[in-house]
């Protein structure tokens, strides 16, 4: 099994793009892409989806790649938890990013992705690792 940032690695150099190509398109430091693609940095949720623009390819592909989303499935305890989470970010007045969204019909899944770009954006951590 290949580390997230061998994956980028291998991604990267199958579109034979430099450090710094890549760096132009998604907007992280050469040297901060670098670290991911050694393993000497697991990069954030934002960085992630970032990544996942420049790559294009959806951005549930790679924060999966990532580890931040679990193929096994939620159990009720984490559904719980997530949907408490997600519920929080929906009722957060000063959380305005775009339209506001009503969450009917996500899966926990994105319910789960959506807290996760929250808890970037305002430091805020509502699900614990």
């Amino acid at each position: 099994m290949t580390t997230f940032g061998e994956h980028l690695k291998h991604l990267r150099e199958k579109n034979g793009w430099s450090l710094r190509e890549l760096e132009r398109r998604s907007g992280i430091s050469n040297p901060y892409l670098a670290q991911i693609e050694k393993g000497d940095r697991h990069p954030s949720a934002a960085m992630v989806q970032k990544l996942a623009q420049a790559y294009k390819v959806p951005v549930k592909y790679f924060m999966e790649q990532a580890g931040y989303l679990n193929d096994a499935g939620p159990s009720s305890d984490e559904e719980e938890r997530v949907q408490a989470a997600f519920d929080y970010v929906m009722a957060d007045p000063d959380y305005k990013l775009g339209a506001r969204i009503r969450g009917e019909g996500f899966d926990t899944e994105a319910k789960k992705g959506i807290v996760i770009v929250y808890e970037t954006l305002t430091g805020k951590r509502l699900l614990t690792k």
